[in-house]
């Protein structure tokens, strides 16, 4: 059992020192966590790299991210349903390629290959059916 100090762990919490006794194994957390905190600061300080501390992980685009409220995320769902409704709307064939092409991500020549058709056809009836949901929204 070694001793740890509270205040050098959590300044902010602990204004005078405490102690508290822990396992090595907590012990040995601690340790870890202060040398990799010290290899990632030499590396910053190395590389030069002071001007952003959290490029890699995304805290940076997260916040110029618009969080979304419950109101937009409910309406998002609605206008997918809506989507899919109309898309299984069209005829059949129209339905089905429109479905292969957007929501599988399967390319023009895949789906033509599947169906044994020319392409030009698979293009000309997906632009079809897209002109068909245009006309619905």
């Amino acid at each position: 059992m070694k001793k740890v100090n509270l205040r050098d762990l959590y300044p902010d919490v602990y204004k005078t020192d405490a102690f508290l006794e822990v396992t090595d194994e907590v012990q040995a957390v601690f340790q870890s966590d202060e040398r990799a905190e010290a290899a990632y600061e030499r590396k910053m300080y190395r590389y030069k790299a002071q001007y952003s501390l959290d490029c890699e992980n995304g805290i940076e685009n997260a916040v110029l991210r618009k969080l979304e409220t419950p109101e937009m995320l409910l309406e998002e769902k609605q206008l997918r349903e809506q989507i899919y409704s109309a898309v299984m709307a069209l005829p059949e064939k129209q339905a089905k390629r429109i479905y292969a092409r957007y929501y599988l991500g399967m390319s023009v020549n895949e789906i033509a290959g599947a169906e044994g058709v020319d392409p030009s056809r698979v293009r000309d009836s997906i632009r079809r059916g897209l002109k068909q949901l245009a006309k619905i929204f």
